[in-house]
């Protein structure tokens, strides 16, 4: 048997009953404790029984007599009244769940926005910060810088740009010092005026010298 507490409703009452006729403790034809007996079992007052002994009467799995007794009537009715019980749990927990999923998928969606504020507006910060806006350069297989230093290439001389990072793969090397070696699909990060940047690119990507 269930155990219930005092607070037991009649329908959980009505299915544990379903559970007990089912399991075989209250076979077909046979009288279910009368009220007050059950009322002592479920801690519960006999009108909540009375309830919970209509249900299964409307059910059609017991049947109540002038005198107040129970019979069992059908244990295979009991077994379908138990089934489509589990199945509204089942369905009333998946909307809880759903409904739970929502609320997060709403916070998520908040904080989403949030963020995406804060990126654009840094960005938009950014942007203002002239000349100091930094700016990629990604270094091209055929570039005449593959191969050669910072130093080599007296880059600043050569552009007016100043080399702030360098990323190379998953790795991102702040202020790079002049003995670093370019490479081939090496990410400069450069700062500098609008003139500046095309002229960066512009000899970062230059084709080298075929000897």
């Amino acid at each position: 048997m269930a155990d219930t507490t005092e607070t037991a409703g009649y329908k959980s009452i009505a299915l544990d009953l379903a559970h007990r006729i089912v399991s075989g403790e209250f076979p077909v034809g046979s009288k279910i404790s009368g009220r007050s007996l059950l009322a002592g079992q479920y801690h519960v007052s006999p009108e909540t029984i009375r309830k919970a002994i209509g249900l299964l009467k409307d059910e059609n799995i017991v049947s109540v007599s002038q005198g107040k007794e129970n019979v069992v009537l059908s244990e295979q009715k009991a077994s379908e009244y138990v089934t489509k019980n589990h199945y509204l749990k089942s369905v009333y927990s998946l909307k809880q769940d759903l409904q739970l999923l929502l609320r997060q998928k709403r916070e998520i969606d908040r904080k989403f926005d949030s963020l995406l504020s804060e990126i654009i507006e840094a960005s938009d910060r950014l942007q203002n910060l002239k000349p100091y806006h930094p700016v990629e350069i990604e270094v091209r297989e055929s570039s005449h810088t593959v191969g050669k230093t910072i130093a080599d290439l007296q880059f600043w001389q050569n552009t007016g740009a100043t080399i702030i990072a360098l990323r190379r793969g998953t790795g991102v090397s702040i202020s790079p010092g002049p003995h670093v070696v370019i490479r081939e699909s090496d990410v400069l990060v450069v700062v500098g005026d609008e003139k500046t940047y095309q002229k960066t690119e512009q000899f970062i990507n230059q084709p080298r010298k075929e000897a």
